[in-house]
């Protein structure tokens, strides 16, 4: 099987992992919190990043997601929800914008799935991308994989609307021993590597050549 990267969001400290409320019976620990004793920047001050509570999210930024934007203000980041649809006033002020598990309709799964976002959209962040602005994207199994295909796809990145699941059932635990975790700038700073991941549930992705990817499905996955 060709190896697919994985989904998974990593963000400096912490690695955080999630799935709609109504599709998987997970809490989020909304208490979580990660001492950052040298911040990026001062407090308020860090660029401003966007979190998307537009495109039918169930992960919220004061919900499943509230330890990951305790996290980014301890670094210094501006973090704001947002239930606006992607323009260009809203993205002209950003650094970074973020959509989790994005879908067209959290109450249908058949096929044919929609895009979550309209392609003027899609034209509004591929342009602002191309302009130096930076989309945090992620999904999960199906249907959320169909729901933000076709925004994926205009960088290059083919998401499976599916299951990845491991054959035998044992913990998804992505390790650099097992070469199914890459060493980079991100699994690697100095005094701070990263050898091991575990994850859940999900789906994997197919990257363009120039990709730099963190996780790989290796030969005991199935989508």
């Amino acid at each position: 099987m060709r190896k697919l990267a994985r989904q998974c969001l990593l963000i400096w400290y912490a690695f955080v992992f999630s799935a709609p409320d109504g599709i998987a019976q997970q809490v989020a620990d909304e208490t979580f919190n990660y001492p950052v004793p040298m911040p990026a920047y001062k407090v308020g001050s860090g660029p401003l990043i966007v979190f998307d509570e537009a495109h039918n999210n169930a992960s919220t930024l004061k919900g499943a997601y509230a330890a990951f934007g305790k996290l980014l203000e301890s670094d210094g980041y501006k973090v704001v929800s947002s239930k606006e649809k992607v323009s260009f006033g809203l993205l002209k002020k950003a650094k970074i914008y973020v959509t989790v598990n994005a879908m067209y309709d959290m109450e249908d799964w058949n096929l044919p799935a929609r895009s979550a976002f309209s392609q003027e959209e899609i034209n509004e962040l591929s342009n602002w991308v191309a302009d130096g602005g930076s989309l945090f994207l992620v999904t999960d199994h199906m249907p959320c994989g169909a729901s933000v295909n076709e925004l994926a796809g205009r960088f290059g990145v083919n998401v499976i609307n599916g299951f990845a699941l491991r054959r035998d059932g044992q913990p998804e635990v992505f390790s650099k021993e097992r070469k199914t975790l890459t060493s980079n700038k991100i699994t690697g700073p100095p005094g701070k590597e990263i050898d091991s991941i575990m994850c859940w549930g999900g789906t994997g992705f197919i990257v363009p050549p120039n990709a730099y990817v963190i996780s790989l499905l290796g030969e005991d996955y199935s989508i």
